[in-house]
């Protein structure tokens, strides 16, 4: 099941949810290469966030890959600065176009009730709690950690609490059988986690790469709980298809509203 559109209005442009979309695309173009091997790996050895390094549970000259038969380094010093780099950074060309599709869709209406510099600050912290929940899982893993995934989870534990009734329409796929359906939020978002939670305890212990389930998971409760703070009243009373009392979806006579 694969997101393709919400049935929900943006009333504010977007301008915060662009412009993070806009620097994960440079990213990832000039700093990752587009995902040539050796910018990719270099990339990901610099700035992707290293869980035993950070927390100085490896010892220092301890050895790890990263891909293109490039191996690391663990140093002495705790690169700081990676669990805010690492946001920003992907593994590859679906990573990337999966993630700010996701952001796109769901990032827009949260940045709403927010408002951009708001949304910004708000986007950060999901990403450090994130952070912060994949190291704790697994405090001693020299597995590099990228991607917006994290952050992004944190705009949809936030979706969740602001427009559960809204209908999410799913591109669906059964071997040449493709079709489409439309659900309430909540059922989407609330699956998603549920396979992520599930996951993050199935892959306990695994040091290998992969997902990071664990950021997920964090970055959804983040969200969930900071939206609380975050949120504006006068900007969420001109949106009108928030909460549980609230239509599912917008009518045809919707107009958005002057400012």
């Amino acid at each position: 099941m694969f997101p393709i559109r919400d049935d929900n209005p943006a009333i504010l442009v977007p301008y915060a949810t662009i412009g993070l979309i806009v620097l994960n695309a440079l990213a990832w173009f000039l700093v990752q290469g587009m995902g040539s091997e050796q910018a990719l790996a270099a990339s990901i050895c610099r700035l992707g966030l290293v869980p035993g390094e950070l927390l100085h549970t490896v010892a220092t000259g301890t050895r790890f890959a990263v891909g293109a038969g490039r191996a690391c380094v663990i140093s002495d010093s705790a690169a700081w600065y990676t669990v805010l780099t690492s946001m920003f950074l992907h593994g590859g060309w679906l990573h990337i176009i999966g993630n700010m599709w996701f952001l796109w869709i769901f990032g827009n209406n949260v940045e709403d009730v927010m408002g951009p510099a708001r949304f910004v600050v708000f986007y950060l912290l999901c990403g450090v709690a994130a952070a912060a929940a994949q190291t704790a899982a697994n405090p001693e893993s020299v597995a590099p950690m990228v991607g917006a995934s994290g952050a992004i989870g944190g705009v949809m534990g936030a979706y969740i609490l602001l427009f559960p009734r809204v209908h999410v329409h799913l591109l669906i796929v059964f071997g040449f059988y493709v079709t489409t359906i439309a659900v309430p939020a909540i059922f989407m978002l609330g699956y998603w986690f549920l396979i992520q939670l599930l996951s993050g305890f199935l892959s306990a212990g695994a040091d290998g790469g992969g997902v990071a389930f664990w950021a997920h998971v964090g970055g959804f409760f983040a969200g969930a709980a900071l939206v609380l703070l975050f949120r504006k009243p006068e900007l969420i009373a001109r949106h009108p298809y928030h909460g549980w009392h609230q239509r599912r979806s917008p009518g045809r006579s919707w107009h958005r509203p002057h400012r």
